[in-house]
């Protein structure tokens, strides 16, 4: 059941399969093409602020798929049919994390690219942005489901979930373009642990919203 659930929740949520799910990758590209035209063609002033930029970029576009990554299939009773069948919500939880990421993180890693050319990020600077955003969203994939779960219930939860988000992430953007500025791997070393807790963390937590929510 849980692989049939993974297909299901990545034929909803992988770009250009789900509705709006390409959204993300597009506003991260747009940032990238928009960013040299506020600075100038500056290319040393590109590559030392360009890496922050692909940071901010990235944490923008993980707010934006928050509001459909639990609400509706809340609406539609689906956790709780899941639920019926014997199935756990940290489980059920830790299957939409997988394809949440999935359709997210490995998206984004391939927009560097392009956005990288644009702002002049070459070299093992760029090598370290990739990894970086590579072992970095997931943690903001954690974050991001957490707060879905928690807000789902809520009458306002989209605007809500932006502003927990940005605060709850601030450490693996900080750790992230603190690498890139500093060239340290060390750095990443704290974004991978950071990362790594939010991924161990979110299930449980995200399960236990959705059951609060069943109970309200």
């Amino acid at each position: 059941m849980l692989v049939q659930l993974l297909r299901r929740d990545l034929a909803q949520f992988f770009p250009f399969t789900g509705s709006g799910a390409a959204l993300p990758v597009v506003f991260f590209v747009a940032v990238a093409m928009l960013f040299p035209f506020a600075v100038g063609p500056d290319a040393n002033l590109l590559a030392k602020t360009g890496g922050g930029v692909v940071w901010i970029a990235a944490l923008l576009a993980a707010i934006l798929p928050l509001e459909k990554l639990v609400a509706r299939d809340i609406d539609l009773g689906f956790f709780d049919q899941l639920k019926l069948r014997g199935m756990a919500e940290e489980a059920t939880m830790a299957v939409r994390l997988i394809a949440h990421w999935l359709s997210f993180g490995p998206p984004l890693v391939l927009a560097t690219f392009p956005a990288a050319a644009l702002l002049k990020i070459e070299g093992e600077s760029l090598q370290i942005l990739l990894l970086g955003l590579l072992v970095g969203t997931p943690g903001l994939a954690a974050i991001g489901l957490m707060i879905a779960a928690l807000t789902a219930s809520l009458r306002a939860g989209a605007a809500l979930s932006g502003l927990l988000l940005i605060p709850l992430a601030l450490p693996i953007l900080i750790f992230g373009a603190g690498a890139l500025a500093r060239s340290d791997p060390v750095s990443l070393g704290f974004v991978a642990a950071i990362s790594l807790a939010l991924v161990a963390i979110a299930p449980f937590a995200a399960g236990a919203a959705i059951r609060a929510a069943r109970e309200n």
